[in-house]
């Protein structure tokens, strides 16, 4: 009993503590700082670095690749001038290794020989790092190989330092001119490099370039024949709105020949340097010491409306505007053609008036025909009033046995023939000298009877 006794008031006692917790939870104040929606600070391009700038001479097979640690900067912008002629092509262009990455600068130059194509470079993200492959000829019936995914290479360290690849493994392209520096674009094999150059600047993973094939099926004796095309005729550049620098969605097509898709206007005009020397450097060689190359000249960035308006490029040729001079030759060499046709007026003469009164009297010609007769023979009818005004006087001329000879007051016309200048007259109403005549002989004639 004395246990009992004990315990009682500590179980009571515990029972009490267990309900005045219930009855009064411990609140305990938590504060934590969260930012909803809060804007992203906006991206600013940092001023393009200095680029070297040189010509390549271009291998006439395809080159061993090399792996570079860093990514290709940003795309560059350079506008073709006219092309020369027929069966050049535009080489270059692009980023290319020398060491460091160095701007290929592109130019037009002639197949080395007949059925060589050219081949654009080939760039892919591969373990962290690019594998590069430059530029160059191919023979005829010679396709791309890329390099093998198994392949082992020697990473090249870059002489001036870059930033490392960011973006999925593959095939890509550099990013548009102004774009953050490591960021690559994916893009299928053989695509030039500058169908992003009239993208806008991107900031983050996103964009990608697509190829546009074209598929012709032809059915031949039953046997259905499916043939690809694979001279693309076009790309479409696209990026999301989370990609863009200024957060806004894009897609577009874009020429995939390499001299038109750099030939359009940039959003961000990063203008290429021009090559120092004139002569071409060779292509890179792994295992060999990267050649002599100049000093790095500033890239300049153009205002937007000199972007609009790149360098002319190859237009087909314009038909020969026609002068002033064309266009009078014809009325003043072919008077006759004028005169020929009843309504043209020579334009070397203006028409002028021959007065009635002036004209001397003319005896009538017995064999000389009638006013009305040489109207009649005009090939121009003259209106409905006149026309029975002439059936009249010719049904009068039918009746009459003889008509008395005209008094020297009679005006006959003064020539036979009606002269052109006449018909001109005739035909504007200016004087119709023939009509008061025959008013006067049809009077006379009534008259005599």
């Amino acid at each position: 009993m004395s246990l009992k006794s004990t315990l009682a008031p500590l179980a009571a006692a515990l029972v009490a503590a267990l309900l005045a917790g219930c009855a009064q939870p411990h609140l305990v104040a938590v504060r934590a700082d969260v930012g909803m929606n809060a804007p992203a600070p906006a991206w600013t391009a940092p001023p393009p670095q200095p680029a070297i700038s040189v010509y390549i001479e271009p291998p006439l097979v395809q080159p061993a690749p090399v792996l570079v640690d860093v990514a290709p900067p940003p795309m560059l912008v350079e506008a073709p001038p006219p092309q020369p002629m027929a069966e050049a092509v535009w080489v270059g262009g692009y980023w290319g290794w020398q060491g460091r990455w160095v701007w290929c600068a592109g130019r037009w130059l002639p197949p080395p020989q007949p059925g060589y194509h050219w081949t654009q470079p080939y760039y892919e993200h591969r373990d962290d790092a690019v594998v590069f492959v430059a530029g160059h000829w191919a023979a005829a019936g010679v396709n791309f190989t890329p390099p093998a995914p198994g392949l082992h290479l020697s990473l090249q360290v870059s002489i001036g330092g870059g930033d490392r690849p960011v973006g999925p493994p593959g095939v890509f392209v550099p990013p548009p001119p102004g774009s953050r520096p490591g960021l690559v674009i994916p893009a299928p094999i053989g695509t030039p490099p500058a169908v992003v150059v009239s993208a806008p600047p991107v900031v983050h993973v996103g964009m990608r370039v697509t190829n546009n094939i074209t598929r012709n099926t032809t059915t031949v004796n039953n046997i259905s024949n499916v043939t690809n095309i694979t001279n693309v005729t076009n790309v479409t550049v696209v990026a999301p709105p989370t990609a863009t620098a200024n957060g806004k969605a894009f897609q577009t097509n874009v020429p995939a020949q390499a001299h038109l898709a750099a030939a359009l206007p940039a959003q961000v005009h990063a203008q290429a340097p021009r090559p120092a020397s004139l002569t071409p450097v060779a292509s890179f060689s792994a295992g060999h010491p990267p050649p002599a190359l100049p000093a790095a000249q500033p890239v300049r960035l153009e205002a937007a409306q000199h972007a609009a308006t790149p360098e002319p490029h190859a237009m087909p040729p314009q038909p020969k505007a026609v002068q002033g001079a064309d266009f009078a030759q014809p009325a003043a060499a072919s008077p006759r053609a004028a005169a020929e046709t009843p309504h043209a007026m020579p334009a070397f003469e203006p028409p002028r008036p021959r007065p009635q009164e002036d004209r001397p009297p003319e005896p009538p010609h017995p064999q000389q025909p009638r006013p009305k007769d040489l109207h009649q023979q005009s090939p121009h009818p003259e209106p409905a009033r006149e026309t029975f005004r002439d059936e009249a006087a010719r049904s009068q001329h039918h009746d009459a046995p003889a008509a008395p000879p005209h008094p020297p007051q009679a005006k006959p016309p003064a020539k036979a023939a009606p002269h052109p200048e006449g018909r001109h007259d005739e035909d504007r109403g200016e004087h119709k000298p023939h009509r008061k005549d025959e008013e006067r002989r049809e009077s006379r004639s009534e008259e005599a009877r």
